[in-house]
């Protein structure tokens, strides 16, 4: 994944914020929206996009493509490095691969121990029975 690559086919629209902000709001467009097309990208490989289709599929819209809105900062500058920041972590955790588990036997000692163990709590509580008179 060549992260430079894939912030040049980022595509940002600047929108007028909604909120408090007195008249500000009305003359500024301060908010700003990412979208990212996963099927049309360059940078990213056939492997990868298939990843990102099932990994991070509740954030797509329905032609597979991610939008993002960033409105907490006043400057159109900053909301931009915050959203690219957010687009960034989504890619690096639907692309994250988790190691597959592989099953471990318990060792034979520790079932031995175990059965010991067993017939030693066994014949302490047998020892504590009334003895049979017959």
């Amino acid at each position: 994944m060549d992260i430079d690559k894939i912030i040049s086919e980022l595509s940002f629209k600047a929108v007028r914020s909604s909120g408090a902000g007195g008249q500000n709001v009305n003359k500024v467009s301060s908010k700003v929206v990412l979208t990212f097309d996963i099927n049309t990208s360059q940078a990213l490989s056939e492997e990868e996009k298939l990843l990102l289709l099932t990994n991070i599929a509740s954030r797509l819209t329905t032609e597979n493509s991610l939008i993002l809105n960033c409105d907490e900062d006043r400057s159109q500058l900053k909301n931009k490095d915050i959203v690219v920041k957010r687009f960034l972590e989504i890619i690096k955790k639907g692309l994250f691969v988790p190691k597959i588990r592989k099953a471990t036997k318990i060792p034979k000692s520790v079932i031995k121990k175990r059965i010991k163990d067993k017939k030693n709590i066994s014949e302490i509580k047998q020892s504590r029975r009334k003895p049979n008179l017959d």
